[in-house]
């Protein structure tokens, strides 16, 4: 059964990579992590042999653990060069798991929606698993309390439609079963930087991000509908309305390391 250790954010935290090339920068709003403990036999045959299912115990099971995460992309643009800014809707969907070749924590993505003609560029000169979506928000978030009056989200696409509503009251708790305290829980799954995943021609990709501590709060979860998740069998549309956490932040920065690589 695995046990996750203690960790402490500061020993991840890294200086930023200096940017160069085609890298961009980016703010993501209304960001949000929305998570679920599956069974761990679930995610069978979904990534190759190299990674392993990083699996949380939670009484007495081990769970994997998935979470599908929208933001809006705001002022996404070059990190060197003077270049026009963008704005567009994006919700990914990943599962964490362990490169067993370098020991690194990192996400498998099974794929992503976006709302964007930018979508060209990764759809089809890098082959990434991106989809065409239509992506919207409906949000109400309060300066004088830090958190969401109204939190809404609704994705159009052929791939995996999607809608999710959630809610503050500024009363919620962080709870993450599983682990020894919650700052190890937050390394888990908010500071994964590497990501791997299947391209549309069948061979692995990864690519690699960096971003400063995530300032995420707790949130409840209203209602969701995920397609794929219930397409693939991963979550039920039952299970959708129970997730292990819901975190939210209103705006962060990335930095994103391109072209992405193919390893094989």
């Amino acid at each position: 059964m695995s046990v996750q250790d203690a960790r402490k954010l500061a020993d991840y935290l890294t200086p930023r990579p200096a940017p160069r090339g085609i890298d961009v920068q980016c703010g993501l709003r209304h960001f949000a992590i929305i998570t679920y403990a599956v069974p761990a036999e679930r995610f069978h045959g979904l990534f190759p042999a190299r990674f392993r299912l990083d699996t949380v115990d939670i009484d007495g099971c081990a769970m994997g653990l998935l979470s599908v995460v929208p933001f809006v992309d705001v002022d996404f643009t070059s990190a060197v060069f003077p270049f026009p800014k963008f704005t567009m809707g994006q919700t990914n969907y990943r599962i964490y798991i362990i490169d067993t070749e370098s020991g690194e924590r990192c996400v498998w993505f099974l794929g992503t929606t976006l709302d964007s003609w930018t979508l060209l560029v990764p759809r089809h000169a890098w082959k990434l698993p991106w989809h065409a979506g239509t992506v919207r928000f409906d949000c109400v978030f309060d300066q004088a309390t830090g958190t969401y009056a109204r939190y809404r989200m609704h994705t159009r696409s052929d791939w995996a439609d999607a809608a999710v509503e959630l809610a503050q009251s500024g009363d919620e708790h962080f709870d993450f079963p599983g682990f020894p305290d919650s700052e190890s829980a937050r390394v888990y799954l908010t500071h994964p930087l590497a990501g791997f995943y299947h391209r549309r021609d069948g061979k692995l990709g990864t690519y690699r991000v960096w971003h400063a501590e995530l300032a995420v709060k707790p949130a409840r979860l209203l209602s969701a509908r995920f397609d794929l998740l219930s397409r693939l069998g991963l979550v039920r549309e039952a299970e959708q309305q129970s997730p292990y956490s819901v975190l939210i932040e209103p705006l962060n920065e990335f930095t994103i390391y391109l072209p992405p690589a193919v390893i094989g």
